[in-house]
């Protein structure tokens, strides 16, 4: 009788199965009967609802009676758990039925507090297509009933072999300390203790300086398979579902830490019943602090403000800037610090910014001509090539505008640039007046009088003032020379028109 039962329900080994070593048996006692296991493949999952009903691993390990030799072999039962032994520290979940294939890309749990499990497990595992099986395999519903007791999260997962694997993934339970600081934050505020009643887990109760969710490398996976990853995809198929669970019910993340729900209420019920005691004992809550409506009211006589403090006598001179290579240069960090500390001084003397109306193409003119000294160096060619790629022109033309800057500022600029047409008057008598001092008769063109050898010129200002301008005869390439001047002879003093008549 032995052998034939030994030869009939022999065990196969894990090197029978590629997949690994079978894991039979109720999931926290092992079977100590000594009767044989079935060969056949475990019945999938009814539903979620008959894990009740469904026959315990003890009963296919009961020992065949004599009157049954010639019986059929035993089945294997649909699932492994055992329901009957639930308490408050542990709680038996039926399996979840398989679901429609999902994009990986897309969130596996439905809550944030379930991605964060999940997010927990990936950032940990060493090889992402063991994840990618894993997630399959939840998906399809491999993952039998899970049992969860405080650091333990245990279930049977079926593989591609018939015999299914016995998956535990642990986590490290909370110390009364952290249970104590968790308590008292929920406590603190009714909105939480309404949260975890809803099933709801809020991120300040989760973040309240108590670790309640795991980070990469909390969770800690066994399975009966021979495969060494971490996880095998038995053990993430289980985390996969887990996370499903934790979208259902956060009190499981709880007792995965160490207590249950009931546990958890009772205390939450007995800190807020101590604190509205303590709250009644105080007498009424004190009064918010605050003012009459009255003396609010009331005129008030501010005291007047504090003088502000002197400017200083001159804006300084900024300090002097190294020159690195391919850096800017420093000539040109200095120039424009020493024009923004005077212009700065100037706005804070006198509370007008002298500058600050300028136009973009005006203020590069305006730069350029305060460049010291004369004639274009390298450096002042190097300024003015710069200025003028900024603002659209040529190195020439900025010359040319500089040159009317220096002349006469805005009002010479603007000369230089803007031809219009004068009312009678000034603009006539200058005619008579250039006769007057043995010039010949200059040829007028709107507000232009140009002499007729084509090689001096006056140009009348909209602010009145006369500004001379020299040529090349033959030439019309005019610049700005001199002073200007009210009287158009005296405009053309030290141009040597006089000798040139």
């Amino acid at each position: 009788m032995r052998q034939f039962l030994n030869s009939a329900f022999r065990m196969p080994s894990w090197t029978d199965d590629p997949d690994g070593p079978d894991g039979l048996g109720d999931p926290e006692t092992p079977d100590t009967t000594g009767a044989p296991e079935p060969l056949e493949p475990p019945k999938p999952p009814e539903s979620a609802k008959s894990v009740e009903t469904r026959h315990e691993p003890d009963a296919v390990g009961a020992p065949a009676r004599p009157d049954d030799r010639a019986a059929a072999p035993l089945q294997m039962p649909g699932t492994m758990a055992t329901p009957h032994r639930d308490s408050e520290l542990r709680r038996t979940f039926p399996a979840f039925a398989p679901r429609a294939v999902q994009d990986e890309d897309t969130a596996f749990a439905g809550t944030w507090w379930g991605n964060a499990w999940v997010d927990a497990l990936e950032r940990g595992a060493l090889d992402v297509k063991r994840l990618v099986r894993g997630r399959g395999y939840a998906d399809a519903g491999n993952v039998d009933a899970i049992t969860v007791t405080p650091g333990s999260v245990l279930a049977y997962v079926r593989g591609s072999r018939p015999r299914p694997y016995r998956v535990q993934v642990r986590l490290r339970t909370l110390d009364d300390g952290d249970w104590e600081r968790f308590l008292d934050t929920a406590a603190d505020r009714p909105g939480h203790i309404a949260a975890l009643l809803d099933k709801e887990l809020p991120e300040s109760l989760a973040d309240c300086g108590v670790t309640l969710l795991p980070g990469p490398g909390d969770l800690a996976p066994r399975c009966s398979c021979p495969d060494s990853g971490h996880p095998c995809k038995h053990a993430a198929a289980l985390c996969y579902q887990t996370a499903r669970l934790l979208d259902a019910d956060p009190f499981v993340l709880l007792l995965l830490r160490g207590r249950g729900e009931r546990e958890l209420l009772d205390a939450l019920s007995r800190r807020s019943a101590a604190r509205a005691a303590r709250a009644a004992q105080e007498g009424a809550p004190r009064s918010l602090p605050g003012v009459r409506a009255t003396d609010a009211l009331a005129p008030r006589r501010l005291p007047a403000p504090p003088q502000p403090l002197p400017a200083p006598p001159h804006p300084e001179q900024p300090p002097v800037y190294p020159a690195a290579p391919g850096g800017p240069d420093p000539f040109a960090l200095d120039q424009l610090a020493t024009d923004a500390a005077a212009r700065a001084h100037a706005l804070l003397t006198t509370g007008h910014d002298p500058v600050g109306g300028l136009t973009l193409w005006q203020d590069a003119v305006r730069l350029a001509a305060a460049r010291p000294g004369s004639g274009l160096t390298a450096a002042t060619r190097a300024l003015y090539a710069t200025l003028a790629a900024a603002v659209g022109r040529t190195p020439a033309d900025l010359a040319r505008a500089v040159a009317a800057w220096r002349q006469g500022g805005p009002e010479g600029l603007a000369v230089l640039e803007e031809p219009w047409d004068p009312p009678a008057g000034r603009f006539d008598r200058a005619r008579p007046l250039l006769l007057a001092a043995d010039l010949p008769a200059f040829r007028p063109w709107r507000n232009h009088l140009t002499h007729p050898r084509g090689h001096v010129q006056l140009r009348l200002g909209r602010d009145g003032l006369w500004y001379a301008y020299e040529s090349e005869p033959g030439h019309d390439d005019w610049w700005p020379r001199g002073t200007p001047d009210l009287d158009p002879v005296g405009a053309l003093t030290g141009l040597g028109t006089p000798d040139d008549a």
